[in-house]
């Protein structure tokens, strides 16, 4: 299969974020994008919740307590990353 380039215009500084997100999950921007790609081309939708304003949204959350309950499994981010790549054959 060729590959195409594709050319994507964001915030820089999201772009340094993104980058440094996906280095320490083991992968590029390219690789992430794929996945989206795939994914969203496989299910015929994006697959996650698209709303107007995010940050509005954020503003009346109420707070998480991040440490996780007794008792509960969490994976490290390496795990769920061999998991995708598992899923989409990569």
């Amino acid at each position: 299969m060729a590959s195409v380039n594709v050319n994507i215009r964001m915030d820089a500084d999201l772009k340094k974020e993104f980058e440094e997100f996906c280095s320490n999950v083991g992968m590029n921007m390219t690789t992430a994008f794929t996945i989206f790609a795939r994914r969203t081309v496989r299910e015929n939708r994006i697959p996650f919740e698209v709303s107007a304003d995010c940050r509005r949204a954020a503003i009346h959350q109420v707070p998480v307590d991040p440490t996780p309950a007794q008792g509960t499994a969490t994976k490290r981010p390496e795990d769920m990353f061999e998991e995708i790549k598992q899923d989409f054959n990569i």
